[in-house]
């Protein structure tokens, strides 16, 4: 099973800026966020649940985060890889075009 990602919301700010507001459900430690960005300038995480988060989730890319001009097929546009513990539910932030 892989990670799944739900956009909560979506809004458009001034000019091209966008905002996605969403969920993500995570079975590994190390997977990414699908934002529908093609550039990521800020990305923000917080973690659900009732306890105390033993390990903060981190992101594990360099912000802000271009389009790689790849084909769709091979693309990582959007994408935000993130680091955590598995079985983790966070919901995130992403800022971009």
């Amino acid at each position: 099973m892989a990670w799944t990602t739900d956009i909560l919301l979506e809004m458009n700010l001034e000019g091209n800026r966008r905002m996605v507001f969403g969920k993500t459900t995570t079975d590994s430690a190390d997977d990414d966020i699908v934002t529908g960005l093609t550039r990521i300038d800020a990305c923000l995480l917080t973690h659900s649940g009732s306890a105390v988060e033993a390990a903060a989730a981190v992101i594990k890319e360099t912000l802000p985060k271009e389009s790689d001009g790849a084909a769709a097929a091979t693309t990582d546009d959007g994408k935000v890889n993130v680091i955590c513990t598995s079985g983790d539910v966070l919901f995130f932030l992403a800022i971009g075009q």
